[in-house]
């Protein structure tokens, strides 16, 4: 029997309306169909999945009673079978509210990361997935050149592919900081950083398959920044920048998210002013990126795209127009077609396609 996939979306939200919600996706025709969604979270605009234990996370917003803004996540089991959702728990994660979760492959911990904040904090998972405490928070320092630089920004956590690394973009000081857990002390420990342009202000970050590069998106400058990465150290160094916009285009924009084809010959990013995918041909040896497609994301602000499992589609998940995009995959050019589907939903942030058995 063919796997069947899921697709899983958070969304900018009142906790009063619905804002993490389940699809069913037919990789045959290219069609998105709803089967599940949530209210009772403000803003669970990122989410996590763990498919191996049919288990969902998000990040919230709630108030204290003093009104101050913190950060929550939220944990969901999945009825694979049904695409349906429940809340198992929610818990405090940072005094600040949130922009991005992540999860280490063993399911111990949670990494969230703040904005407006200008931290990154560690949070535990409970056995059952529910999620735990908060272990450890990391305070960013510093600003850079650019208006939207005032202070720290970070804005995403990474894991290196053997997960011995953290890769933390702070779009406010220009910087990539390199993490690891000490798993006795339940801590994050400081291991280096790397620098991008000034003014550039890294968002999220991706890694190439073989393990040998890393590339970053930067919001402030539409750019990618391309890393060797020396797994041994941990050490990324920067090799080339490039735009990720037309020559003849001189309107705002700023970038969001990066992924990669999983055999490592296409890298992908979205523009929002120019509201389109960006599309690169990886140089095989250095890693280096020739531009080979702008394609519009049939819609305004894609704040977040993702390949499917196969590499057949990308879905762009489009903000200000409400809606989720539908794109065919050439594998073997890398370029994108627009399939004629897309899908209403409110204010769509991230979109999660992933395989389930059921």
């Amino acid at each position: 029997m063919e796997p069947r996939m899921l697709v899983f979306v958070g969304s900018y939200a009142e906790a009063d309306a619905p804002g993490v919600y389940t699809y069913s996706f037919d990789e045959k025709s290219g069609e998105l169909t709803k089967l599940d969604e949530v209210s009772g979270l403000k803003n669970p605009t990122y989410l996590n999945v763990d498919m191996d234990h049919q288990k969902l996370y998000a990040i919230a917003e709630n108030v204290t009673e003093e009104g101050t803004k913190i950060g929550e996540a939220v944990s969901f089991s999945i009825d694979t079978a049904t695409g349906k959702l429940n809340v198992m728990n929610r818990a405090k994660t940072l005094d600040a509210p949130q922009c991005h979760i992540q999860r280490d492959k063993h399911s111990r911990y949670l990494i969230v990361s703040s904005y407006h904040g200008g931290c990154v904090g560690l949070v535990s998972l409970e056995a059952d997935g529910q999620v735990g405490k908060q272990l450890d928070v990391q305070q960013h320092h510093g600003h850079g050149p650019h208006p939207n630089q005032n202070q720290p920004h970070v804005h995403s956590a990474f894991f290196s592919p053997d997960e011995r690394y953290i890769y933390v973009s702070d779009l406010g000081i220009d910087r990539v900081k390199c993490y690891t857990i000490d798993s006795d002390r339940n801590m994050l420990v400081l291991q280096g950083e790397s620098a991008v342009p000034a003014g550039s202000g890294p968002r999220h970050l991706t890694f190439h398959p073989n393990g040998k590069f890393a590339y970053v998106i930067n919001e402030l400058s539409s750019s990618v920044s391309v890393f060797s990465y020396h797994s041994a150290s941990g050490e990324l160094r920067l090799t080339e920048t490039v735009s990720t916009l037309p020559d003849d285009y001189d309107g705002d924009n700023g970038c969001a998210e990066i992924a990669i084809s999983a055999d490592g010959r296409y890298l992908y990013g979205s523009n929002r002013g120019h509201d389109s995918i960006v599309v690169y041909e990886v140089h095989p040896d250095l890693g280096t990126l020739t531009v080979i497609q702008h394609v519009s994301t049939e819609g305004r602000h894609p704040r977040h795209f993702a390949l499917t499992p196969s590499g057949q589609y990308l879905l762009a998940a489009n903000r200000d127009t409400n809606n989720i995009a539908v794109f065919r995959v050439d594998t073997s050019t890398g370029k994108l077609n627009y399939t004629g589907h897309s899908i209403e939903i409110s204010k769509p942030v991230c979109v999660q396609p992933v395989y389930c058995n059921a």
